[in-house]
């Protein structure tokens, strides 16, 4: 009974953080408290024991350094640096913005901040060249998906910690790569389906976008994302007040990505711990310019720390229980693995439409971790699927990436832009755990 108890409250915490505006992970250590205490009869201290400190340091790390980067212009010049690369052809524009969003996770960055930072100025190129809105939406967040799972992407930490956490054969590499491709499948989709061959027509006869960089607004602005820095309207200045013209890349800038290929490099190359390696490079940086470096604690995306934080102190508690356990158990008794393994990916797409893509990571890969040491499905496929099928559909309307976009739509397009991105992402949230389990489960697994 008390295993029953405690899963219903997981449900629903994801059901409360969905139609109430109260931080997912917030609501989870909450719960953790109450089941802990009430139902599990244990004390704080072991409900703490749960607590992912070496998560913490590395969503802090991560997250602070891209912080940083966006309050002295490298984001921004990296944005620009992608525009000029198109050499004035429209057609590439949309591949530029997906590219650009891809680093930027990659890197490290929250999915939805990265979104946050570049749908504004892709939405802004899509209204004054002619691109379809949903077209520039669509290689947004599906570029910020594919960037995601990198060794160093948020929802690419949190996967592999939970497998190496577990004893379970991860492959980093493996996961990356085909996330992306999948993320960059979906964008090609929508390339074909919204304009994008009429795009390839208009060849590059537009050779005013490449002076248009820091003008595309239609309104003679300088070219402007939705946090700081963001260039301001006369000086082309990022908000940190230290960088030059959005074009140069000066000491600072330079250092930054330096800073960011080490991290990359440490943690690929060297094994070096993604949370302190970025703390480094972060601190670093702070003392060198810290004129530039005002504000960017308070930038650390806390929600997400807060969220993951929670999540995974209450499935914690869950397993020290036995209550994923017995829920693995259960799910193994199913008497069709395959079956099984289904379900999973598409609970997890499901939720993540309507939830935190971050959330469903943390909660769905432990709670599945029973039934995977049972061997009955390949575990790197089942996770590669689960992975594909919880991120693809942040496209949704309903999530954070999707709601982005639509705001960032002109306010005349908003209405048939959520529409079209309702349509597509309840769409893809059936069709894609279907692929990936074909894809990654069965021809592993059997």
């Amino acid at each position: 009974m008390a295993n029953v108890i405690a899963l219903s409250v997981l449900v629903l915490v994801f059901v409360i953080s969905t139609v109430r505006s109260v931080n997912m992970g917030a609501l989870a250590l909450v719960a953790a408290f109450v089941v802990g205490t009430l139902v599990f009869t244990v004390d704080t201290s072991e409900i703490l024991d749960g607590f992912p400190a070496s998560l913490f340091v590395i969503l802090v790390g991560v997250t602070y350094l891209f912080a940083l980067a966006r309050n002295n212009g490298t984001v921004d010049w990296i944005i620009h640096a992608a525009v000029r690369a198109v050499r004035g052809r429209v057609a590439l524009v949309p591949w530029a913005m997906f590219a650009v969003c891809a680093a930027v996770t990659a890197m490290g960055a929250v999915s939805p901040a990265a979104v946050a930072i570049i749908a504004p100025v892709a939405m802004g190129f899509a209204t004054r060249y002619r691109i379809h809105p949903m077209l520039m939406g669509f290689m947004v967040v599906q570029g910020a998906t594919a960037g995601s799972f990198s060794p160093i992407g948020i929802f690419g930490v949190i996967t592999n910690d939970v497998m190496r956490q577990n004893g379970l054969p991860s492959s980093p590499a493996l996961l990356f790569v085909s996330t992306f491709a999948a993320a960059a499948v979906v964008a090609a989709i929508a390339y074909v389906s919204f304009g994008g061959r009429a795009l390839i027509a208009r060849g590059a006869s537009e050779r005013v976008l490449v002076n248009a960089v820091g003008n595309v607004s239609g309104g003679g602005d300088t070219i402007t994302g939705s946090g700081p820095g963001d260039s301001s309207k006369g000086g082309g200045k990022p908000s940190g007040g230290t960088a030059p013209h959005e074009g140069a890349l000066n000491l600072e800038r330079r250092l930054t990505l330096l800073g960011l290929a080490s991290l990359a490099l440490g943690a690929l190359v060297f094994d070096l711990d993604v949370g302190f390696t970025a703390l480094t490079v972060a601190v670093l940086l702070t003392l060198i310019f810290p004129a530039s470096a005002r504000g960017a604690v308070d930038k650390i995306s806390w929600g997400t720390v807060l969220l993951i934080g929670g999540i995974v102190t209450y499935v914690a508690l869950l397993q020290n229980q036995n209550t994923v356990q017995w829920l693995g158990d259960s799910v193994a008794h199913v008497g069709i693995p395959l079956l099984a393994a289904f379900l999973i990916c598409l609970i997890g797409a499901i939720v993540s439409a309507f939830a935190s893509t971050t959330g469903i990571l943390g909660a769905l890969i432990p709670l599945a971790i029973p039934f995977l040491m049972t061997g009955q499905v390949n575990a790197t496929g089942l996770v590669i699927a689960l992975a594909i099928s919880s991120s693809l559909v942040d496209c949704s309307p309903f999530s954070t990436n999707g709601a982005l976009v639509v705001a960032n739509a002109a306010p005349e397009e908003r209405d048939v832009v959520f529409g079209l991105t309702m349509r597509w992402g309840m769409t893809i949230m059936v069709v894609t755990p279907i692929l990936a389990w074909l894809l990654f489960v069965v021809p592993w697994s059997v």
